[in-house]
């Protein structure tokens, strides 16, 4: 059996420009507790009085799940950590010389009797104690075993191999737990400076670690953490082994990259927009045969769904398809004039959105589709104390009219738009990436939303001078299409 602990509240936090409040971590802790993360290292306690308050908050939340805080090698860190209530505490220790003399200053027997000492004191108010060896990868790993063991006759409860900075690769990482693992349970911290994070946590499993320290998205110091999601689904999909709820993991990944404002790659493994989209032509069409004929797993087993993007490498039965997807019949001729039109898009170096490939559907097919939602008039501003922004849609042929306000004007449009749709903009924006496509004070801008509602999503790209314009237009459009079979929206009632 292996266990996670999610370090995204502690670690991830150290990612440069990410600065959870106490509502955000406990938001995050909800959702890994949904997922069935076994620990959940919450922070660090010796930061400050906000730091102990937002890890309190979490403590409050009264989870299955272990919550721990972070603890340097002082006993009023643990003190402090008792001050929250948390279950347990992570005492970091040097081990290697560098941190030894270096950075604490003390020698390596002292070392070993200021470990004891402070595990013995967690321990005596009732704490679980995991003690980590910091930059245990450049330690000696005869002292490694020696600090850690002391560790563990003080009364530890487990000992972690921590490759602070990224420096080791899969064969030192397995040759220091497996000496560790003949101690007591140990556990792997791992970072991803080369490219190894995932790599080295999995090699250390191999040599008897069964807890592993995650961050979701591989957020992070530097080049970040092992990624949660990775790590579980390779010892599940590789090596059989269960950790945590996979089905969440999507969901998990989005709330922690909401909260944290880090975007999602596009290419990330997992929980990235390309993990399972398909364009090429021969992909799509194999993939529609057989599912498993381009992907190792379903995308279900993770929360996502399969998409079949448009570009100039799609094929008629990426076209047809994704037509089916939005409800839209052609013959076969006119999915051959559909399918060369997307193509000729794709080769202009566009990106074909469903807005784009339904317009030309309906061109093609004669279908004069009626709008369901159109933007009549925009008035926004950005002066003052608080962005304002107003509306005029034309909705089913009543004109509906509201105002927002909000961080920026975009912002403020945003919320006007939904005051003026009431209960049918409960649609989600599930991405939102602007490009400008010129250059110049005058720039014109492209913004690309993607909204999703109920089972249905559309993307949508729309440019202008305005970036407030434009962002509106693409919202307008993609609600557009995901309103177009329901019944009529009824006109917001006046306050």
């Amino acid at each position: 059996m292996v266990t996670v602990l999610d370090t995204t509240l502690r670690d991830g936090e150290q990612a440069p420009g990410v600065s959870l409040s106490p509502g955000e971590k406990a938001k995050i802790a909800l959702a890994l507790e949904r997922a069935g993360v076994g620990v959940i290292e919450a922070g660090s306690a010796c930061t400050g009085a906000g730091e102990r308050r937002a890890i309190s908050r979490v403590t409050d939340l009264e989870l299955e799940a272990t919550v721990t805080s972070f603890c340097r090698g002082l006993e009023r860190d643990v003190d402090h950590a008792l001050d929250c209530d948390v279950d347990g505490v992570h005492l970091v220790v040097p081990s290697s010389d560098r941190h030894i003399e270096g950075k604490v200053g003390t020698t390596h027997e002292g070392n070993l009797e200021s470990t004891a000492a402070l595990v013995e004191h967690a321990k005596a108010h009732g704490l679980w104690v995991e003690v980590i060896g910091e930059d245990g990868s450049r330690a000696d790993l005869e002292y490694l075993e020696k600090l850690l063991g002391t560790a563990l006759e003080a009364g530890a409860d487990r000992v972690c191999f921590a490759d602070t900075v990224g420096h080791a690769g899969p064969e030192l990482t397995r040759e220091a737990v497996a000496g560790l693992a003949e101690l007591g349970p140990v556990s792997v911290h791992t970072h991803d400076d080369l490219g190894l994070g995932v790599t080295n946590a999995l090699a250390g499993v191999a040599a008897g670690a069964d807890l592993v320290h995650c961050t979701v998205n591989g957020i992070g110091e530097r080049a970040g953490n092992a990624a949660l999601e990775e790590v579980a689904i390779a010892l599940s999909h590789v090596y059989d082994v269960e950790t945590v709820e996979l089905a969440e993991l999507y969901e998990l990944a989005r709330t922690v990259s909401r909260a944290t404002g880090v975007e999602l790659p596009p290419n990330k493994a997992v929980v990235g927009q390309n993990a399972f989209t398909h364009e090429s032509g021969i992909h799509t069409d194999g993939t529609l045969k057989d599912e498993r004929m381009y992907e190792p797993y379903p995308p279900s087993v993770v929360g996502r769904e399969r998409r079949l993007a448009l570009g100039k490498h799609a094929g008629r039965a990426g076209v047809r398809a994704a037509l089916e997807e939005h409800g839209v019949e052609a013959t076969d001729g006119e999915l051959a004039e559909i399918a060369s039109r997307v193509t000729e898009i794709g080769d202009r170096g566009r990106r074909v959105t469903d807005a784009d490939l339904l317009a030309v559907a309906e061109d093609v097919t004669g279908d004069d589709r009626e709008r369901t939602v159109e933007l009549l008039d925009l008035t926004a501003i950005s002066g003052g104390d608080v962005p304002t922004a107003s509306v005029r849609l034309d909705v089913a042929g009543e004109e509906h009219v509201a105002s927002g306000t909000g961080s920026g004007p975009v912002d403020a449009a945003v919320e006007a738009v939904r005051g003026a749709l009431g209960t049918a903009a409960d649609a989600e924006l599930d991405s939102y990436h602007v490009d400008a496509v010129t250059g110049g004070t005058d720039a014109v801008v492209t913004v690309e939303v993607t909204m999703s509602r109920n089972d249905r999503s559309v993307t949508v790209a729309r440019s202008e001078a305005d970036i407030t314009r434009a962002s509106v237009t693409a919202m307008v459009d993609a609600l557009d299409r995901l309103l177009e079979d329901d019944q009529p929206v009824p006109a917001p009632a006046d306050d």
